[in-house]
């Protein structure tokens, strides 16, 4: 701590601090603007995708400015994590919660009195609280950071109410620059961010939501655990989160890779706060761990080096989906988001909404979320520009994508779409999926025969096809806005698209399959030789062996960036170190020697 207060004494510049602290050689987007805009005493929203740099924002002012930047974090885990990283820097931060006892509280507010912490983490519950904000307000403040403030607004995917309780800081603290950060916020969660920290007046900061490294791929479901198997045997040797719709299934899933081999753990609330953070702190400091998890796991989790995020049940919402799936590839690498979806899953995330206590209002704007993410999972064209075209945002087709890379097939389907649509009508609108599907195909159920339907004109007509095809038909022409459902009974229902082609006025063409099997592997980003494997592999065991001796995840000894970047580059002195990303001054004085060993070995 003290080599860091000597240089921050003898260099105030902000690249200076940016490389010697951090260890990056340049500012990413606007980060360089938000910190001047904090040091000079003004306030901020920041909009900027998962693995963007946010962090930077606040961590560079808390370092220049006099005072304890407060910094107000959803997640005992996360704060952890954070403050674990900062120390490996070299920067004095702490974090209160409630895992910690009265007597280690206590050291701490005796420390910021005495001014030797620079950033302190706490929870939105306590960040509120009388006893806390009677103590800050005796001391000196630098800043106050709100992470993951998309948790403020009931629109949000991931509401805390005790976020609202924030808007406390603006009233008690006008003076004191505040800062709100956050990956996904539409218009409703950012317009309560903005009302509730008081910063309708405050600069805007928001960058693309583009994510270059990240390929984004989707499957339909068919034999789930199967297609999963087949994904992970392309990335034994990586790291990646797999989620799932419910705890049940997170253990049955986690339980299943284990007997097959798999270095897996299990995450959901359902676990006791021992064990979730057992199976994190394994996960953070592992290369190739899955963590299988509930969305209770990663809001705003810190492990760059996740190389997958497997969603083995459909997200509920664009958002929530954007967000999980923004925390592969965060150290900039290539990394993959693939999703496995059906039909039956759909239907099941509809009702839960409608038959939520949530208002109709909430609804409505959560089924308009659901829809989204439909269009991008069934979409034929470029899923990146899919995706970021449902955010708000424009861009050219990837290049990169499951559907950029094998173009879907598309077939004249106006017939069959007239058969369906015809069903529909003929039973007025009052069945669902399964037994139109049961009337196209000519089956004798139970229900055809009390309903008698068998004596439709359109019972047998799609016998050639399987269910599995009509299904995906009637899937598609929901995705396309041709049908509609109703989720309270889930019956399909016909509306004004549907009248051209039922009467033979539009044709309409379908994607035959818009599902890969296959996933482009990621290994051949290291374009190792055989040395540099070697060098690689030694380097990884002694990040290992640090991280646990350390107490911290292994990124916060050297990212996987840094270490490809030794790997390849191979600095034969401490100037050569230096300049490697992620290798800041306390970096170079703690680990520079041993790194230079290593690399010696394979000169």
């Amino acid at each position: 701590m003290l080599r860091l207060r000597k240089l921050l004494n003898s260099n105030k510049d902000l690249h200076g601090i940016l490389n010697q602290v951090f260890g990056y050689a340049t500012f990413r987007g606007e980060q360089q603007q938000i910190i001047e805009q904090i040091i000079a005493g003004g306030n901020a929203f920041v909009l900027m995708p998962t693995g963007s740099g946010k962090s930077l924002c606040y961590q560079i002012p808390a370092i220049v400015l006099d005072g304890v930047a407060i910094v107000v974090s959803p997640l005992i885990s996360l704060m952890q994590d954070q403050v674990a990283t900062l120390k490996e820097l070299g920067v004095a931060a702490s974090y209160i919660a409630s895992n910690l006892d009265y007597p280690e509280i206590q050291d701490i507010f005796s420390n910021i009195r005495k001014g030797q912490i620079k950033l302190l983490y706490i929870t939105p519950e306590r960040a509120s609280s009388e006893w806390f904000l009677g103590f800050i307000a005796n001391i000196k403040v630098s800043l106050f950071a709100i992470d993951e403030a998309h948790c403020i607004s009931h629109w949000g995917h991931d509401f805390r109410p005790e976020y609202q309780k924030l808007s406390v800081l603006a009233r008690n603290f006008p003076n004191v620059p505040r800062l709100a950060l956050t990956a996904t916020a539409d218009h409703y969660t950012k317009t309560d961010i903005l009302h509730y920290l008081g910063l309708k007046e405050s600069p805007q900061f928001s960058a693309s939501f583009l994510r270059p490294n990240l390929i984004y791929m989707v499957n339909e479901k068919n034999n789930g655990k199967k297609q999963l198997l087949d994904f992970l045997k392309e990335h034994l040797l990586e790291s990646g989160i797999i989620y799932c719709s419910s705890r049940s299934r997170v253990d049955a899933l986690s339980e299943f890779l284990i007997n097959e081999g798999y270095k897996a753990k299990a995450y959901h609330a359902g676990l006791s706060n021992e064990i979730r953070e057992i199976n994190q702190t394994e996960f953070l400091q592992s290369n190739n761990n899955i963590m299988v998890a509930t969305i209770a796991f990663g809001l705003g989790i810190d492990k760059p080096d996740v190389r997958f995020v497997y969603h083995f049940d459909m997200p509920s919402s664009i958002d929530s989906f954007y967000q999980e799936s923004g925390r592969a590839g965060r150290d900039g690498m290539s990394a993959i988001s693939i999703v496995s979806f059906g039909f039956k899953e759909i239907l099941e995330i509809s009702q839960r909404i409608i038959l939520s206590e949530a208002s109709e209002l909430k609804k409505k704007y959560e089924l308009s979320k659901l829809k989204k993410i439909i269009q991008f999972c069934d979409t034929n064209t470029c899923r990146v520009q899919k995706l970021l075209s449902l955010l708000g945002e424009e861009i050219a087709p990837c290049g990169k994508c499951d559907n950029c890379i094998n173009p879907p097939k598309l077939i004249d389907a106006t017939i069959l779409t007239q058969k369906i649509l015809s069903t529909i009508y003929r039973l007025n609108q009052k069945f669902g999926t399964t037994h139109i599907v049961d009337v196209l195909r000519g089956k004798s159920t139970i229900n055809i025969q009390i309903w008698e339907h068998h004596r439709l004109s359109t019972f047998g007509l799609c016998n050639e096809y399987s269910s599995k095809d009509l299904r995906r038909t009637i899937r598609q022409l929901y995705c396309k806005g041709i049908i509609d459902i109703d989720y309270h009974t889930s019956n399909l229902k016909l509306n004004d698209k549907s009248l051209p082609i039922l009467r033979g006025k539009e044709d309409i063409h379908l994607a035959k399959s818009v599902f890969h099997s296959n996933t482009r592997s990621i290994s051949d980003i290291w374009l190792r030789t055989e040395i540099e494997e070697r060098l690689y592999r030694d380097i990884v065991m002694w990040r290992h062996n640090k991280a646990v001796s350390h107490k911290v995840s292994h990124h916060a000894i050297l990212s996987d960036k840094t270490v490809y970047e030794i790997v390849t580059q191979k600095p034969s002195d401490i100037d050569g170190l230096s300049g490697i990303y992620g290798i800041g001054q306390v970096k170079l004085t703690r680990f520079g020697k041993d790194l230079l060993n290593l690399v010696a070995h394979y000169k």
